[in-house]
C-alpha cells in the first residue's frame, strides 16, 4: 500500500479511474479506463455484478444512480470505483493494525548455512 499516495492513485492502478473525453461539446463526458491491473479490475467488475444482483449494498446504490439519469453502464462504472475505494481503505486499515514479526523472526538477508 505505500505505493499509493491516495485512492485515487488506488483506482488509477486498479483501472477504476475515468478517462476524461475532450472532443467537442462532450464536457464533463468520461470513458472507461481500459489501462490498470485487469486481474484486479475483473475481481472488482465481478463484486459489482454480483452486488447489482441484491447481494449486498451495491442495489440501493445502482438504483439510486440509475433513478437519477445514468445509464446500467455508468452506474456499473460509478459502483466498481465506489468497491475500489472500500478496497484501498480496507488496505490501508489492515496495512496500519498490521504488527511486524519480532526481529529473531525477521531475517533481512539469506539464512545462514549450515555447519556440515
Amino acid at each position: 500500500m505505500h505505493r499509493f499516495r491516495s485512492r485515487d492513485a488506488y483506482a488509477r492502478f486498479t483501472g477504476t479511474a475515468p478517462i476524461p473525453v475532450w472532443s467537442g461539446n462532450t464536457a464533463g463526458k468520461v470513458r472507461l479506463n481500459r489501462g490498470g491491473n485487469r486481474t484486479l479490475n475483473s475481481a472488482l467488475h465481478m463484486i459489482a455484478i454480483t452486488q447489482s444482483r441484491g447481494i449486498g449494498p451495491g442495489a440501493a446504490y445502482l438504483d439510486k444512480l440509475t433513478a437519477g439519469g445514468k445509464t446500467h453502464t455508468e452506474a456499473i462504472w460509478l459502483l466498481r470505483r465506489r468497491i475500489s475505494d472500500a478496497v484501498y481503505t480496507a488496505l490501508r486499515t489492515d496495512q496500519r493494525n498490521h504488527v511486524p514479526d519480532s526481529p529473531s523472526q525477521q531475517r533481512t538477508g539469506p539464512a545462514p548455512a549450515s555447519p556440515n
